[in-house]
């Protein structure tokens, strides 16, 4: 099998991404996101405008900047998954990797402020949604290599590992929307419902 764990530079270069991806979430939800530009963040975060589209190439690549991080992690996870566990196991798994990064924070640091921004602004709702639909397609690709490699393919015109993962990744738009909505709850609580539904 091969090696997928990233090396030295590449570890660099994501630390480097979620530090700058930290540092705009604040600002977009202190100013703004049309209020906040490029030059705001790079000042704030120490370096040249130049620097920052180094590493994001556009604003909106900005916010929506952890999610790419944490999309690589939850495949990474999802690969790991043990070979005999069933598909909807693994992506319960691979979605239950967010609980920490949302639970952890409270809703009155910059997680729940930025979610919300995502949804009420169009542009970037637009992204988030098609950034999601692009994990959805590795995330098939990846079901599919794990049921090979445990002996059991699907079939080439089998739409299983796609329904799957799309009801999972629409629980978890589910639950995110129910967690802006009830501060009585954990993301951990919300996800783990909307998911059971399909247990």
């Amino acid at each position: 099998m091969t090696d997928r764990s990233p090396g030295l530079r590449e570890r660099t270069r994501n630390a480097v991404q979620w530090e700058i991806a930290e540092s705009a979430g604040s600002l977009f939800v202190e100013q703004g996101y049309d209020e906040t530009t490029i030059d705001d963040v790079a000042a704030a975060i120490g370096m040249s405008k130049r620097s920052v589209f180094r590493y994001f190439e556009t604003k909106e690549d900005l916010v929506l900047g952890k999610f790419d991080a944490l999309a690589g992690a939850m495949l990474a996870g999802l690969r790991a998954r043990p070979a005999g566990e069933s598909t909807w196991e693994s992506l319960r798994a691979m979605l239950a990797f967010l609980v920490p990064h949302v639970d952890s924070q409270g809703r009155d640091a910059v997680t729940a402020p930025l979610q919300r921004l995502i949804f009420e602004t169009p542009v970037l709702l637009a992204g988030y949604l098609e950034r999601q639909h692009q994990v959805q397609k590795s995330v098939v690709s990846i079901l599919r290599e794990r049921a090979v490699e445990a002996g059991r393919p699907f079939a080439v015109d089998d739409p299983a590992p796609r329904v799957l993962t799309a009801a999972a990744f629409g629980c978890l738009m589910v639950a995110q929307q129910a967690w802006l909505e009830n501060d009585a709850d954990s993301f951990a609580e919300v996800l783990d419902r909307a998911l059971s539904v399909l247990d």
